[in-house]
């Protein structure tokens, strides 16, 4: 496949810059992959309805934190955004982050943060043309380091998606309501459609539920430069698989029930932590698994997906599951119909391989 096949024209004011009013009433696409029916749904919420008792919702339950940074360069004054990746060292502070101007800064430059400048942090390494790592100035318990940095910062939102500043009530509606592992730059946005009602609702149908963890980096939203798919690269990024997940997952493969996987990043989480008898294992480690068309899954039969922004790897992962001719027929039908909206806030999709 090539990076071109994955275009599409999308005008600007398709893409959500807010979500729906309540989590579960954005539209739903459904794609009943294998006769090639298409369905639109007037709400999310009517998901369940292709759902049996012990079938198996898989979530990532990663937390998003607010890493999105405004500070000052000494000296200069000059207007500097730092965005928070991963934390290196507790101990001694250490961050890796990407800059925004890249060019003003160097090795030894102070950048400061908040309205007293009380948070101080000096650059000590220059890791690529963009990233760098900061080491915070801070005496103090780490705990109460993390709790003065993130009040400092505000959601990450995919800048490419949201046009606008974001706004305290983002932190909240950026966050899935069952996120539980704190690490994310970014949400898992098919995650973001269930509320809490919904998600009672899937325990009172006998719907069982699995969670595994991928802290979702910026790589997915990092243009890709080739042609030639087989030569991206995704950054990678850490992810984890505990012994209940595997037990709830194997449990409804082996009762031959429906595995769906809630978003593309559990569908790299599941296909990386697949085992040779095409079983969920356990994993601890990191990943850069990039999938596209033409890949065989081993374990999820139905997946969620966003409707996604053109040339993006996660459209690319949702056309190699649902196969790139119908995936494409109701981006078509969804990009006709302006009541759709697309993005990290829009609407939604189903994809049944039954």
């Amino acid at each position: 496949m090539k990076l071109s096949q994955f275009k599409f024209k999308l005008a600007e004011d398709r893409i959500a810059q807010y979500p729906a009013t309540f989590r579960d009433e954005c539209r739903l696409i459904v794609l009943h992959c294998k006769s090639g029916i298409i369905e639109h749904r007037e709400h999310f919420y009517d998901v369940l309805e292709y759902f049996d008792e012990h079938d198996v919702l898989v979530f990532n339950d990663t937390k998003v934190f607010p890493a999105r940074l405004e500070g000052n360069k000494e000296k200069t004054g000059a207007r500097i955004e730092v965005f928070l990746l991963r934390e290196l060292n507790q101990d001694m502070r250490l961050w890796d982050v990407l800059v925004e101007p890249a060019r003003k800064i160097r090795i030894g430059n102070k950048l400061y943060f908040g309205e007293d400048e009380s948070m101080v942090a000096e650059v000590i390494d220059n890791t690529t043309s963009r990233g760098r790592t900061l080491r915070f100035l801070y005496d103090g318990p780490h705990e109460e380091f993390k709790e003065a940095l993130y009040a400092l910062g505000e959601a990450p939102l995919p800048k490419h998606m949201i046009t606008r500043k974001a706004e305290p009530q983002d932190m909240e509606d950026f966050q899935c309501v069952f996120a539980q592992n704190e690490g994310a730059v970014t949400a898992p946005a098919s995650g973001l459609h269930f509320s809490k009602q919904l998600m009672k609702r899937i325990e009172l149908k006998g719907i069982d539920m699995a969670f595994v963890t991928m802290h979702c980096g910026l790589g997915n939203f990092r243009p890709i430069e080739v042609e030639d798919l087989s030569k991206h690269k995704m950054e990678s990024e850490e992810m984890h698989v505990n012994d209940e997940a595997c037990r709830v997952v194997n449990r409804a493969k082996d009762s031959g029930h429906k595995i769906c996987a809630v978003g593309t990043t559990v569908q790299r989480v599941l296909e990386t932590a697949i085992g040779a008898d095409k079983r969920l294992k356990e994993f601890d480690g990191w990943t850069n698994k990039f999938i596209y068309p033409p890949y065989e899954f081993g374990i999820a039969d139905a997946m969620i997906a966003n409707l996604y922004t053109p040339l993006s790897t996660m459209l690319m992962l949702t056309c190699a599951f649902g196969g790139y001719d119908l995936v494409m027929k109701a981006y078509k039908e969804a990009v006709r119909d302006t009541r759709y909206r697309f993005g990290a806030y829009g609407d939604a999709m189903l994809l049944l391989n039954d």
